[in-house]
């Protein structure tokens, strides 16, 4: 057996030479993965900004290229967590490598990682603060007065300010983003910007944007945006997480404004949804919990960000639709439709997921948004910071939450059918 194996062997490799079969070409840096890196991964590995190692060069990549490797092949890197099987799968702004970018990484490293040749680097990609935004260079950036000064040590603390930026007009803003600088990214839990307009009648404002850890920005539809009034003032609320050395924190707030006098048709607007507080998780158990919210008029969804905290495991929402049949005495089950699932929640990155505008869920009044959510209070979760404790609802960082930021804004009854009719003639074409 032994003999024919050594036979068999030489055979293939006569084959091989006869038939002219070339091996697969090499793989390098220089020309096919720095490319990738430039595209994907260099506006956070670089100096300064919030990774903790540069990819900017080969000498940079080498030492990490099996992490790298291992990174992109479970999906954590570039951080991106939306389920591809589940639900609608196209969005804004996907940072995600493809398959075929995966497989090149993949084999420059299963190659030994050759650096490859200099003439082949592609020029080198400059960066300025712009790149630290989201939705591209803000129009106008408001932040704190001066930096709130962190303990090295102690429990969590709440900062609350006021800030005034001067707004002397009306207007409407087609994105927005908070975000920490680079200097207090591990210490800011989250961060949220509300728009206070009248201080007597309501001095802490209505919800207008959050920062969480690792979020990117909010960038809405087309012929969509949100109000600001002339007058009104930003109240911060920062929630703060020492981490063994005094901190200086500052946060900013971005947003793109729509041309002077342009009036966007729909008002967006993002909530919570599916919020549910009776969180009870016992040490070493997997739970689930289940949250819903009632639409009380068509909509049209336009993003979703689940929040959970470290024992987050999972998240999915779900539509389920209102019977309208005209035989409603014996109605049949709920039509039921799974939009998407972050089936790999990871607690340091609060991603916004922007549905593209051609699959954006379309919704009919009294349609119940379902928020379904699975936390690991076991060891197997290796963020978990202890997995022999109960963990209950709370907004430390070490308690739980369950709900979703869900991005939309509400449309009438000719506008929902319209816009259905559309939806059917595109899928259809």
């Amino acid at each position: 057996m032994k003999r024919l194996m050594i036979a068999l062997a030489f055979v293939s490799l006569a084959y091989s030479a006869t038939s002219g079969q070339q091996p697969a070409p090499a793989v390098t840096f220089s020309k096919d993965v720095a490319p990738i890196l430039q595209k994907a991964c260099q506006n956070c590995h670089r100096p300064g900004a919030i990774a903790p190692m540069s990819l900017l060069t080969y000498q940079d990549a080498r030492p990490w290229a099996r992490s790298i490797k291992q990174k992109v092949t479970a999906r954590e890197m570039p951080p991106w967590y939306i389920d591809r099987h589940v639900g609608i799968t196209k969005f804004k702004d996907d940072p995600s490598l493809s398959e075929a970018e995966i497989a090149t990484i993949v084999a420059w490293v299963d190659q030994g990682a050759p650096a490859g040749s200099a003439r082949d680097l592609p020029e080198p990609r400059t960066f300025s603060d712009v790149d630290k935004w989201h939705i591209g260079k803000p129009d106008m950036i408001v932040s704190l007065p001066k930096p709130y000064e962190l303990k090295a040590n102690g429990p969590d603390e709440f900062y609350d300010v006021d800030v005034d930026p001067g707004f002397t007009e009306d207007m409407y803003i087609s994105a927005v983003e908070t975000k920490p600088e680079p200097y207090s990214f591990k210490v800011v839990h989250h961060a949220t910007a509300n728009m206070i307009e009248d201080e007597e009648e309501d001095p802490v404002g209505f919800f207008f944007n959050e920062y969480a850890l690792g979020k990117n920005g909010d960038l809405f539809p087309e012929d969509s945006g949100r109000l600001i009034r002339a007058g009104s003032k930003i109240h911060f609320n920062l929630h703060l997480h020492p981490s063994g050395e005094r901190s200086l924190v500052n946060i900013s707030i971005g947003f793109k404004r729509y041309p002077k006098g342009k009036v966007p048709k729909h008002v967006a607007f993002t909530q919570h949804m599916g919020d549910n507080n009776d969180i009870d998780i016992s040490p070493g158990q997997i739970v689930r919990t289940d949250g819903y919210f009632r639409l009380p008029k068509p909509a049209v969804l336009s993003a979703y960000q689940p929040h959970m905290h470290n024992r987050g495991k999972a998240m999915c929402m779900e539509a389920i639709y209102p019977d309208i049949r005209a035989d409603s005495a014996r109605p049949g089950p709920a039509r039921t439709e799974t939009l998407s699932c972050v089936s790999n929640y990871q607690f340091g990155w609060h991603i916004t997921y922007p549905y593209a505008d051609d699959v954006a869920p379309i919704l009919p009044a009294g349609t119940i948004i379902h928020i379904t959510a699975w936390h690991d209070n076991t060891a197997a979760n290796k963020y978990n910071p202890n997995p022999r404790n109960w963990v209950g609802y709370g907004q430390r960082t070490i308690d739980e939450m369950s709900f979703a930021w869900v991005s939309l804004f509400y449309i009438d009854d000719a506008e929902y059918q319209q816009r259905v009719a559309d939806r059917k003639k595109l899928t259809n074409e």
